[in-house]
């Protein structure tokens, strides 16, 4: 086992986002933008919470690799990233699909998405490459991860969560003894592994990997010139390495980062609507999980030049308040109640109006006399005089997106078809 001393490993590392999915279990939510460019927090995007860490962990050579509808991904990091300096040996690359290797070849999977880059991450020479999915909402500080990876010389070292087994079915699995080290990766097996000494707990993996550059060129290469392989980390990289060579598992719990206020480790995957709603409304508790507001660890995203919130008028029944509720720069709640929601920057709530339980994305305009309740409003659109949602489940799923837990969302198409 090797110890590092000296400066910090993530100088010398470049992170790699692969921020190129579909998200099509986002619904209608995904339709005009990838999902890591999906809303969350009041302010951010998803794909903030992966950026942030690899700034705030001390990395500062960073890729992202995009694909299906990137107009708004790329065009909320040229706006929210765009302070990365090469006089200060920093480099932020967008990395579209381009057709760089073949004229007919797109991504083919994660690990193509990395290989067909090659030639621009080797004119930045990282020593290590810290390869992140985009589209989780997590604190890690990936120097912790970069330090075990070379202590314990590892060809591979892969972030994993510690979760109940009978959640662990919808999740790449790892097999560990007793130091760690991966005997057997298996992706949503019926019956998981169970962790030694930790009964009833299994391994999955968070989808961050940590290698030597060098070695994983040498494996991307070779996994390249395969016709039978799927390019992809999770069904075709990982695997090979756990048969032959040393993968080890990092535990979140190591690396996680909690605020004082945060009590234990706290990662999501936002990629149902129910999850979207239940983790953007996390938000609201009075005592988060998830601390939006430590300044120790910031999580840094687009900012908008904007008036602040406003509430105005005072009288019975008609008084402008929110409560357990975040509320974004340019708001406005005239006369209106949002009750446990999140106001996106630029919503407008017309009198007598309300929200309970909504998570309204910016720009929306909530009609006099409306009331929303268990809803996601996407982006834009303007809800109608007196319309109420989230007392009527069958009328609801007539008109909206209804999910099996009673979320509704709310597109401009599904205003616009409204017969009122």
């Amino acid at each position: 086992m090797r110890e590092t001393y000296g400066q910090p490993l993530a100088r010398d590392a470049m992170a790699y986002v692969l921020a190129g999915g579909r998200g099509s279990r986002l619904k209608e939510l995904t339709d005009n933008r990838a999902k890591p460019a999906v809303y969350f927090g009041g302010m951010s995007r998803i794909i903030d919470f992966a950026l942030s860490n690899a700034i705030n962990s001390g990395i500062r050579r960073i890729g992202v690799a995009t694909q299906y509808k990137a107009h708004s991904l790329i065009r909320h990091m040229n706006r929210a990233w765009n302070f990365m300096r090469p006089e200060r040996n920093e480099s932020f690359d967008i990395l579209p699909a381009s057709q760089r290797v073949s004229e007919t070849q797109w991504y083919e999977g994660t690990a193509d998405a990395v290989y067909q880059n090659i030639d621009i991450i080797e004119s930045y020479s990282p020593k290590y490459m810290v390869i992140l999915a985009g589209d989780h909402i997590y604190k890690m500080d990936y120097e912790l991860m970069l330090r075990q990876h070379v202590n314990s010389g590892a060809d591979v070292t892969i972030g994993c969560l510690v979760v109940p087994q009978v959640e662990a079915t919808g999740f790449g699995v790892m097999a560990v003894d007793d130091k760690d080290v991966i005997t057997d990766f298996v992706e949503k097996p019926i019956n998981p592994p169970e962790i030694p000494g930790k009964p009833g707990f299994s391994l999955a993996s968070m989808g961050i990997y940590v290698f030597d550059t060098k070695f994983l060129f040498d494996l991307l290469r070779e996994d390249a010139a395969n016709p039978l392989s799927t390019h992809d980390f999770g069904n075709d990289l990982i695997p090979k390495i756990v048969k032959g060579g040393k993968a080890v598992a990092h535990r979140f719990t190591e690396s996680c980062v909690r605020a004082a206020d945060e009590i234990g480790e706290y990662w999501r995957d936002v990629g149902t609507l129910d999850a979207y709603f239940e983790t953007n409304l996390d938000l609201t508790d009075t005592v988060p999980m998830l601390n939006m507001y430590d300044r120790d660890w910031r999580i840094w995203t687009d900012q908008v030049v904007a008036a602040p919130a406003k509430f105005v008028h005072d009288e019975e029944g008609r008084r402008g308040h929110a409560v357990r509720s975040l509320i974004s720069q340019d708001c406005i709640v005239s006369g209106a109640t949002a009750y446990r929601s999140l106001l996106f920057t630029g919503v407008k709530m017309g009198s007598f109006s309300s929200v309970t339980e909504g998570v309204i994305l910016p720009y929306c305009n909530i009609g006099r006399g409306a009331r929303l309740n268990r809803v996601i409003v996407d982006s834009g659109v303007r809800i109608p005089e007196g319309l109420v949602v989230g007392e009527d489940p069958e009328l609801d799923a007539k008109r909206f997106r209804r999910t099996d837990n009673g979320v509704c969302l709310i597109t401009k198409r599904m205003i616009q078809q409204l017969d009122l």
